[in-house]
């Protein structure tokens, strides 16, 4: 089980670190670390996003994202570049291209869901990657309770119809994903969370065979911001994953560090 944490963020979480701020220096509003958020890149905003996970058995995983608005708020770009080590083996790892539709945004409840292609660049052969091209959906739907609490809830599926085991054997491989994350505001530049994910996830066993697992992790973090005059926002967190039920004994540390800034001025009307 040692490997769970890291592949099921990578397979489901990676994509769901992709994050929004508001182009102005105001309140944070973005997501939590492990559930995707519903609020679309702002136009003439673009978002620089770091990851890095590490397990108690030293296994690890970074990942790079870069979010881009395609002219408006309504459609939004990005990619997910990711490194890891498992079990001593370094390298790259599978790459996401992700699309999201900003369906609903209003003062109380943002829905944007996300269709994502993720790219074979891990080797399979070692461990590292999937060995096939993989569809994911995810349904974000970020809801406002009140001034000083946001939530945001998953639920979502990834479709692998030729993965590759590191024996070369292929099948079509299938998993689902749910979340939760609870945000507590305590100011405008201070949030501390907890965050619930669980995973169905499927490995190659065999030709046209796979194994099915689970993991459910509970993950409470902090996140803080800092806002210079040239729309510059600077957000560092860390938080603390801890397996349960199907993956209890897990632990793990996970870092993460979002730069946001304008690339363009965009006209007021």
């Amino acid at each position: 089980m040692k490997r769970a944490i890291l592949f099921l963020t990578l397979l489901f979480c990676v994509p769901s670190v992709l994050a929004q701020n508001p182009a102005k220096p105001e309140p944070i509003s973005d997501n939590s670390f492990l559930i995707e958020e519903a609020y679309n890149q702002e136009p003439g905003v673009v978002q620089h996003i770091n990851t890095f996970m590490r397990t108690r058995g030293g296994d690890w995983l970074y990942t790079f994202t870069q979010e881009w608005p395609v002219e408006s708020m309504k459609h939004q770009l990005s990619f997910t570049f990711a490194g890891l080590s498992l079990d001593r083996k370094k390298g790259a790892g599978d790459t996401a291209i992700n699309y999201r539709y900003q369906l609903l945004n209003n003062d109380k409840v943002a829905i944007s869901p996300r269709l994502s292609v993720l790219l074979p660049s891990g080797s399979s052969n070692r461990g590292l990657g999937a060995g096939g091209v993989g569809i994911q959906a995810n349904l974000p739907v970020s809801v406002s309770l009140s001034d000083k609490f946001v939530t945001h809830w998953n639920a979502g599926a990834t479709l692998t119809p030729r993965s590759k085991n590191d024996a070369g054997d292929k099948a079509f491989t299938k998993g689902t994903n749910l979340g939760q994350s609870t945000i507590w505001l305590m100011n405008s530049r201070v949030n501390l969370l907890v965050e619930t994910a669980w995973n169905s996830y499927e490995a190659v066993i065999s030709k046209g065979h796979t194994e099915k697992s689970y993991s459910l992790l509970v993950n409470p973090g902090i996140r803080w911001s800092h806002n210079f005059k040239s729309g510059l926002q600077i957000v560092p967190g860390v938080s603390f994953p801890i397996g349960i039920g199907p993956s209890r004994g897990e632990r793990g540390v996970f870092f993460y560090l979002s730069f946001e800034h304008p690339f363009k001025k965009v006209s007021s009307n």
